[in-house]
């Protein structure tokens, strides 16, 4: 007596089996493309943040002082004694002139005295003052290195709404990639019997050193 030859797989499961294959390897390959140096990028500021007190950084700070044209300084006194209002376009376009820097429609601190408005980038601070009375303009800016630079572009510190938008849609590409990366784990799970001990290993042990170390 002859065993029973195995049953074969039904067309239809094999047919939609290789949909999803074909489905998941071309949504995942197009996400790591899309976000390989985002996650990158991500991955090694990751650590420099972590270590961000053993990593070095010398700050350097520079001045630039400027004189503010009468007629502008003119346009200055057009502001209240104490606001927040950006300065006028056209003193705007003279900072941007003298020191390169972008200060229109930027929020101020102005008094009686002066004018302070404070500049923030990633990596860095800086603010420019302009004295209501005598139209002198002080420029400061402070760098801390490419380090921070590349921490701040991470956390998204003072790097615009062009960035802002872009770790948003980064982000987006990183899930594409996890998403498609589990389904295509899953399909091959029948095959790779680690597979499933793995992802329950990825999973208990950041759940178990956040309950047992973290305070």
């Amino acid at each position: 007596m002859t065993d029973a030859a195995p049953a074969k797989p039904k067309p239809a499961l094999n047919a939609k089996r290789s949909f999803w294959l074909k489905q998941l390897h071309q949504w995942h390959w197009i996400s790591a493309a899309v976000s390989l140096i985002g996650l990158l990028l991500f991955a090694i500021t990751g650590i420099t943040l972590n270590h961000a007190a053993q990593i070095p950084a010398t700050p350097a700070t520079v001045e630039q002082t400027g004189q503010l044209p009468a007629p502008l300084l003119a346009r200055l006194a057009e502001l209240p004694e104490e606001t927040t209002d950006p300065v006028p376009a056209a003193v705007a376009r003279w900072a941007s002139e003298t020191f390169k820097v972008q200060v229109d429609g930027r929020a101020t601190e102005t008094t009686a005295d002066e004018v302070y408005i404070s500049l923030p980038e990633p990596g860095g601070d800086g603010w420019l003052t302009i004295d209501r009375a005598t139209g002198e303009a002080l420029r400061e800016r402070t760098t801390r290195g490419a380090i921070a630079w590349l921490n701040d572009l991470h956390k998204g510190r003072n790097t615009g709404p062009v960035w802002y938008w872009f770790i948003d849609v980064f982000a987006a590409a990183c899930i594409v990639f996890a998403v498609t990366g589990f389904g295509l784990t899953w399909l091959h799970a029948r095959q790779r019997p680690s597979t499933w001990p793995l992802l329950g290993l990825g999973l208990l042990i950041p759940a178990v050193i956040a309950l047992l170390f973290i305070h």
